[in-house]
């Protein structure tokens, strides 16, 4: 059994300039978000939730991607308002967000 119901992996990968990456694109201030909101919720929904950061999840040009486990289910995001609808949503409401899978 696993010690978190869900576990969100968002690619933090950093290419050289130019090139398509998760990092360029604004990945790491997503996760950042992701994490402080978390946070700042109720214990009970924080603690059974957990925000990392990962290495090249190979989707490049998708990016910023993130993954949630246990389902593995991917999604592209482009900016705060997607992370919101992915917590309240998936990770709180057990409905994956279709609009944003990939």
């Amino acid at each position: 059994m696993s010690h978190y119901d869900k576990h969100v992996f968002f690619c933090v990968n950093q290419r050289e300039a130019g090139a398509d990456c998760c990092h360029h694109a604004g990945a790491s201030e997503l996760q950042a978000y992701a994490k402080d909101k978390l946070k700042s919720m109720k214990p009970s929904q924080a603690g059974r939730i957990r925000i990392n950061r990962a290495g090249c999840l190979g989707r490049c040009d998708d990016g910023p991607v993130v993954v949630v486990y246990p389902e593995a289910i991917w999604y592209q995001v482009f900016d705060r308002a997607d992370i919101d609808e992915i917590i309240e949503k998936h990770l709180i409401g057990q409905v994956p967000v279709d609009r944003l899978r990939i």
